[in-house]
């Protein structure tokens, strides 16, 4: 991994600090940032660059409106233990300067990637309070690096801000004080609903050349794409999908090269693209007639658009895409039934839809982090 210098590091004494690194973390942190500065709270924000090229870092930023980041981090791609390593050594001295009247307020990490982690452990190690937004999801599989991650920051963090119900239950039995939990809503989908008159999938389709019914496929998941086995497997289950809809495909990165050698790129009706940005992205899914993949938020993003959803994943750590969505779980191998009742229109999803998914969670997460913040003022 490259060692740029380090810029000039803004104060950040007071303020609100928060830690992006990767798209999915821009996108919930969009209308936390809104909302907070609404109130008035001084805050900054720190761009890891975990995820740091145009089409996966900077086209979200146009797209959602984000401020420029007040530091970026530049920290790029690496093994988990490398990448985490870089992480905390460019992160202790922005979240936790020597001269403690110069340290943050409050700090604000998102999801479960790399730099929610390390950013997690400069605070708790240094002392400094942070709030985990989307605390206490689980898919209880160990194997995935997300849940460790998930695990390891809802156990240290001061405030744990819930997107779901039955987070609550989870960090409970894991011996979490309840009056660090606080049900807000998905700002996931305040981004959504803010921009979800933006969403056309007409200019899509003429780019794309796609006159009537398709799908869209997204997988990157290491468990999908890291051993010949797994991408075998996948390009099985995306055969079985493209033989009843043309497939749009745009590739993350990780596992280009083992899909393609197991022959991704040979399947009739696959056009395999680069990644979009998130208005292009959600335009897409939102004229598909079906969607698979292996991500998180597509499960809870289809869900609001009413669009059948297919996980190729024996588990979710977002249980209410199914319960209140249109989101199954599939195996490669056992994805045509459910394509097929998917295609027949046989997913239905519950008319409440989940709770407080209503584009005001980041107004609520800005209401307790101004009452914390005065709270902790008054003492």
């Amino acid at each position: 991994m490259s060692e740029p210098e380090l810029p000039v590091l803004p104060s950040v004494a007071g303020r609100v600090v928060h830690v992006v690194g990767a798209r999915p973390n821009f996108i919930k942190a969009a209308p936390v940032l809104a909302a907070i500065d609404a109130l008035g709270i001084p805050q900054r924000l720190v761009h890891t660059g975990q995820h740091y090229d145009v089409r996966m870092s900077d086209v979200f930023f146009s797209d959602l409106a984000l401020p420029a980041p007040d530091v970026s981090l530049g920290v790029g791609s690496g093994s988990h233990a490398a990448q985490t390593a870089v992480l905390l050594a460019r992160l202790e001295p922005v979240l936790a300067p020597a001269d403690p009247a110069e340290r943050p307020a409050l700090v604000i990490v998102y999801g479960d990637v790399n730099s929610t982690l390390a950013a997690a452990l400069v605070c708790a190690k240094e002392r400094v309070p942070f709030a985990h937004v989307e605390a206490g999801l689980r898919s209880f599989d160990d194997s995935m690096p997300e849940e460790l991650n998930r695990r390891l920051v809802d156990q240290v963090a001061d405030l744990c801000f819930l997107t779901s119900p039955e987070a609550r239950d989870h960090l409970v039995r894991e011996g979490i004080d309840p009056a660090r939990c606080h049900f807000v809503g998905n700002p996931m989908i305040d981004t959504l609903l803010a921009h979800r008159a933006r969403f056309d999938p007409a200019p899509l389709r003429a780019r794309y050349g796609l006159g009537g019914e398709y799908a869209v496929a997204t997988l990157h998941r290491p468990a999908n794409v890291d051993t010949p086995d797994a991408a075998a497997r996948l390009v099985g289950a995306l055969r079985t999908l493209a033989a009843r809809l043309p497939v749009l495909l745009p590739l993350h990165p990780r596992g280009r090269a083992m899909l393609t050698a197991a022959g991704l790129d040979t399947i009739p009706g696959i056009e395999i693209v680069e990644p979009l940005g998130y208005i292009d992205f959600l335009s897409l899914v939102s004229g598909a007639r079906v969607v698979v993949t292996d991500s998180g938020g597509i499960q809870e993003e289809t869900t609001i658009l009413g669009i059948p959803c297919l996980t190729l994943r024996p588990n979710t750590e977002r249980p209410i895409t199914i319960s209140h969505g249109t989101n199954r779980l599939a195996t490669p191998e056992g994805l045509a039934p459910l394509l097929d009742a998917a295609l027949r229109g046989e997913l239905a999803r519950p008319g409440d839809g989940p709770p407080l998914w209503d584009g005001h969670a980041g107004e609520r997460i800005a209401a307790i982090v101004r009452d914390v913040l005065a709270a902790r003022a008054a003492r």
